[in-house]
């Protein structure tokens, strides 16, 4: 939005500041150099650090908005969070990665170790699958919307979108058929009723973005989606199709977001950028790989090494551009 389109922005995200010798998380640094960057390119880049669930922040964003910026064209939510306090009851409520209706056995990759072995998950509770739903579905995306709405700040035609994940036949157990899959849902419903609402209010229109998987810090975390993103990134890269987090994103933007003519969405009116990964030559042959795969044939079979880069990129490691001996000031 910032560099491909020259638009203002606001970032609420919740990161902590290097301090009393402590460096700060990597979010920080990142969001603060984004800051920097869109500084010297000309575009407005406000920071918003805080509990984005919280009625605080939506006020101060608010704030910010109404004095920095203005109505907005583009909100987009995407959260990833262990826990979620939902400020209408206090409540703390915390997200779970289990299956739903018995124990999960497959093969898991062991990033320290760089060994596949065997990972059990025990079924959830109903507990876990509303604290999941409460902290990942769309109950948040609707209070940010509304708050927006209520304060005439979303511009006319203005467009929300929430990143969302599918993902392959694989990992259906633990992500889409399991405690996250429900969240999921849930946030999908939840764009048909901000849809209706939107078109109704100021000619805009919500969607569900189902991207294709790429290393986060969210995803690392997820039983099975290693070593499943390591087998997809190798395929992907030797059918020419692989894309990192900023590519999927430009075409998310430019060919499906804001394309010519009708927007292309789904039989669930869902965008989808995932379509490069769910090719079924490549879903084929990870199926072909997966039983396949052991400790020793690890580099062999999957791009480990590749998954392995993009991680540490994530916390401004492996950078060849970086003296990871120099004294810093944290």
């Amino acid at each position: 939005a910032a560099f491909g389109c020259g638009a203002d922005t606001l970032g609420v995200y919740f990161e902590r500041p290097g301090a009393d010798g402590r460096t700060g998380t990597a979010g920080w640094y990142n969001s603060t150099a984004f800051g920097k960057v869109a500084e010297e390119s000309g575009v407005k880049a406000i920071d918003l650090n805080g509990d984005a669930f919280s009625n605080e922040i939506k006020e101060e964003a608010i704030r910010l908005l109404a004095e920095e910026i203005g109505p907005v064209d583009l909100f987009i939510y995407s959260l990833a969070s262990p826990r979620r306090t939902d400020p209408t009851d206090g409540e703390t409520y915390k997200a779970t990665l289990k299956p739903i209706g018995g124990v999960y056995v497959n093969k898991n990759l062991n990033t320290d170790k760089a060994a596949v072995e065997e990972v059990s998950i025990y079924p959830a509770t109903d507990d876990d699958i509303l604290h999941t739903q409460k902290v990942m579905g769309g109950e948040d995306w609707a209070l940010w919307t509304d708050a927006l709405l209520e304060a005439n700040l979303l511009a006319e035609g203005a467009k929300t979108v929430a990143y969302s994940y599918i993902g392959p036949q694989v990992t259906q157990p633990i992500y889409r058929n399991g405690t996250i899959g429900e969240a999921k849902k849930h946030l999908e419903n939840t764009s048909k009723s901000l849809n209706e609402k939107l078109a109704s209010s100021c000619g805009g229109s919500a969607y569900v973005a189902v991207n294709k998987a790429v290393v986060t810090q969210a995803s690392s975390a997820i039983p099975v989606v290693p070593l499943y993103v390591s087998i997809l990134f190798k395929l992907m890269k030797e059918a020419g199709t692989h894309e990192g987090c900023i590519e999927q994103i430009v075409r998310l933007f430019g060919q499906r977001l804001y394309a010519d003519g009708a927007i292309p969405v789904d039989e669930d009116g869902r965008l989808r950028v995932d379509d490069r990964e769910m090719e079924p030559a490549i879903q084929q042959q990870i199926k072909e790989i997966w039983p396949q795969v052991t400790t020793e044939n690890l580099h062999e079979l999957t791009d480990f090494a590749g998954y392995q880069a993009e991680f540490l990129k994530l916390f401004g490691f492996g950078l060849e551009t970086v003296d990871y001996d120099a004294e810093v000031e944290p």
